[in-house]
């Protein structure tokens, strides 16, 4: 079997056999299950269908902790046109603290989702404390302004959010816009070109975030390609970085359980290169996982791929902090 067509059964084995050797981190899971992003429903019974299929079990955390979302709305708001705006601020607030408790506890927060908006708290943890960067997998950009996003999803201009562009409400806060630079982020994996990838007229790669594009990684070959954003995460000045992972980095033939589609996108092994290659810089605070459906996966059978390539991922990591 190749190493990218492994499941979580063929997973806890290897684990049993590594354990004594090298014990990975301390991990905590921290379940969001959030749609109020993302117009369509069934991105919030991620963390459940993860659970079902073992990914819990595998990772053997020392906490599990399911956060309380607020009540969500058909119809964005008229202030901001945004889905939510108010309620993913009050959730941010949430999944920060529990992100910051957990980083302070010295453990490794796995942040399962939901929708992107999801992100927003654990840049707001990590501000909170100092400079952080952010390893943005995904294959949209999420760069754009609300008037542009036809149904107000925060799930499609949540970079945009982090940067500190766009409605206050979540541009701002506690004050701390933005919670992240453009020079402290790396977009990767992006193939959704002239969707959500720019704000207003400022396109994506007319910032200071570095983008290593899905054909910059199949041209220059992973490793090669992910050099620069390696040295990014990594510098002095950062304290840290954080991971997002939106699973529709991965080709659309081959992860079909999300909602909205866009051709092409990484093979299971090249998601696994890629999640472990920025895994294994030792700054890494922590990684959130969002945009699975398990309703578009009667099966199951994309939830168990789903979670062994989260926990290699996860077993790769040498966290530090």
């Amino acid at each position: 079997m190749r190493a990218w067509e492994v499941t979580i059964d063929d997973l806890q084995i290897d684990a049993r056999t590594r354990s004594a050797s090298r014990p990975g981190p301390q991990v905590a899971v921290i379940e969001v299950p959030s749609a109020l992003g993302l117009h369509p429903n069934g991105v919030q019974d991620a963390p459940d269908a993860f659970r079902e299929v073992g990914l819990h079990r595998l990772l053997e955390p020392v906490e599990v902790v399911r956060v309380d979302v607020p009540a969500s709305s058909p119809a964005p708001e008229t202030k901001t046109s945004m889905l939510n705006a108010e309620a993913i601020a009050v959730l941010a607030l949430r999944v920060a603290d529990r992100v910051q408790a957990a980083i302070e506890d010295g453990r490794f927060p796995l942040v399962l989702g939901g929708d992107c908006s999801i992100v927003l708290g654990p840049l707001l943890a990590l501000r909170r404390h100092g400079r952080y960067g952010l390893a943005f997998i995904d294959c949209h950009a999420d760069f754009c302004h609300p008037y542009d996003e036809p149904t107000g999803e925060v799930a499609s201009l949540d970079l945009a959010l982090a940067t500190g562009r766009g409605p206050t409400v979540l541009s701002d806060l506690e004050a701390r816009r933005p919670l992240i630079r453009d020079e402290d982020v790396a977009l990767i994996g992006y193939r959704a070109f002239g969707d959500n990838d720019h704000y207003l007229s400022e396109h994506v790669r007319d910032t200071a975030i570095t983008i290593v594009d899905l054909y910059q990684l199949r041209e220059l070959g992973i490793r090669k390609a992910l050099r620069s954003v390696i040295a990014e995460l990594g510098k002095p000045e950062l304290d840290g970085f954080w991971v997002h992972l939106d699973v529709d980095v991965l080709d659309d033939t081959l992860m079909p359980a999300v909602d909205h589609h866009h051709s092409g996108g990484l093979t299971w092994k090249e998601a696994a290169t890629v999640l472990r290659s920025i895994l294994q810089i030792p700054t890494v605070a922590g990684l959130d996982v969002t945009i699975f459906n398990p309703r578009l996966d009667p099966d199951g059978t994309l939830a168990n791929r789903l979670a062994a390539l989260i926990a290699g991922g996860v077993a790769s990591t040498r966290y530090v902090l």
